[in-house]
């Protein structure tokens, strides 16, 4: 992989990231102290947080093409392929949805607390003795009237393929009675270049990659460019097979993935 790291860039990027950041823990702790009621809280928290992952993307140059937005405000779980931290920037600054992520995730240091901050639903991956308490929370907040990020492959990935879906969380929908947004994220260039193996590790992050490491990547990036292809709406039924429901909605994201050019 060709070194294309600016030090003056990564310690801009840096720091603005820190800046804002520190912003919007105070925003955050201001909406936790003067909103009542767990559903409000967590309303105002993602809203909160989509102002800074819009302000995150300007200020990284990050660009955003999205087709076909859904219309209306409709609760319904939003699926789609995860390749990094740069496609949950882009989502929720779009979306402004609850996200589903892992325990894992809420004991990182900085990531913890930015990611309670924004109303974030947790699952234990490595454990699941309670899947089924996880489900039910994920259909009530779906009753609730939000919509719901899930990233069925349970990891990211490193741009080659969309890794299969996990069954069981995707089912929420269909319980719930409400709909599935599936939607394909693509990076269509780099730096002005095709999203390619020369910049795949400076915008994916997966495997073995820290955090930390592929953050410091990312910052020394002039400019990515990305696509969000959201699809046709899709209405499960409870009786459906959720395996059958998963594998349809992967089939259609896979579709529309434009994977690393090697």
């Amino acid at each position: 992989m060709e070194a294309i790291i600016t030090p003056f860039r990564v310690v801009y990027r840096v720091f603005v990231f820190l800046a804002v950041a520190a912003v919007y823990f105070i925003s955050a702790f201001y909406v936790h102290l003067t909103v009542k009621g767990v559903n409000p809280r967590r309303r105002a928290f993602s809203d909160n947080a989509a102002k800074y992952t819009k302000l995150i993307c300007e200020l990284y140059n990050i660009k955003i093409e999205v087709h076909n937005f859904p219309k209306g405000n409709d609760p319904g779980l939003i699926v789609g392929n995860h390749l990094g931290f740069i496609d949950i920037l882009v989502m929720h600054s779009l979306t402004k949805a609850l996200f589903i992520t892992s325990e894992e995730m809420r004991k990182t240091p900085l990531l913890g607390i930015i990611t309670e901050m924004a109303g974030c639903m947790y699952v234990d991956r490595k454990n699941r003795s309670n899947i089924k308490g996880e489900l039910g929370s994920i259909i009530s907040t779906l009753q609730d009237g939000f919509r719901v990020t899930l990233y069925p492959e349970a990891t990211s990935h490193n741009g080659e393929e969309v890794l299969p879906f996990k069954r069981t969380l995707i089912s929420s929908a269909a319980l719930a009675g409400t709909a599935i947004f599936p939607y394909c994220f693509n990076f269509k260039s780099v730096n002005g270049g095709p999203f390619d193996m020369k910049y795949r590790d400076y915008v994916c992050w997966y495997g073995d990659i820290t955090f930390f490491t592929s953050f410091i990547r990312s910052c020394a990036l002039k400019e990515v460019v990305t696509e969000v292809i959201f699809l046709e709406p899709y209405y499960p039924k409870p009786e459906q097979d959720r395996g059958e429901v998963a594998d349809e909605i992967r089939r259609r994201i896979v579709e529309k993935f434009k994977p690393v050019q090697k």
